[in-house]
């Protein structure tokens, strides 16, 4: 079964857009996967974000979490970037789910992006 693991700003930007990708990607038949590292992330966003909507976001995306069903890993790394690209390369069942434009480059593999600011899809 393929894996999906999630980068910060495709959680923040589900939870902005109000898209259930909990449910997106069930649906595409794939498990769910979050690096502990993104966490980190989301909750230095909450705490510390310079602007109100970003905190908001991050509040929000950090609920959602709370009540899907996915599996923690670890990256073993501080740089999420630097670790999404290496555990892709080392998984060959991984699609890495980002909207960053330079981690899409380094990632040769099929990538899970927002389409329309609805739509879930992978390319």
């Amino acid at each position: 079964m393929k894996k999906v693991v999630l980068d910060t700003n495709f959680i923040l930007t589900c939870a902005k857009q109000k898209i259930d990708f909990f449910d997106e990607i069930k649906l595409k038949g794939m498990d769910i996967l979050i690096p502990e590292e993104v966490f980190g992330e989301i909750k230095k966003i909450r705490d510390f974000g310079k602007k109100l909507h970003f905190r908001e976001n991050a509040k929000l995306a950090l609920k959602i979490l709370e009540k899907g069903e996915f599996k923690k890993i670890k990256l073993e790394t501080m740089d999420v970037d630097s670790g999404l690209v290496n555990f892709a390369t080392k998984n060959r069942d991984v699609i890495i789910a980002t909207l960053d434009r330079e981690l899409k480059k380094k990632i040769k593999k099929p990538k899970l992006v927002i389409r329309g600011k609805k739509k879930l899809e992978i390319i």
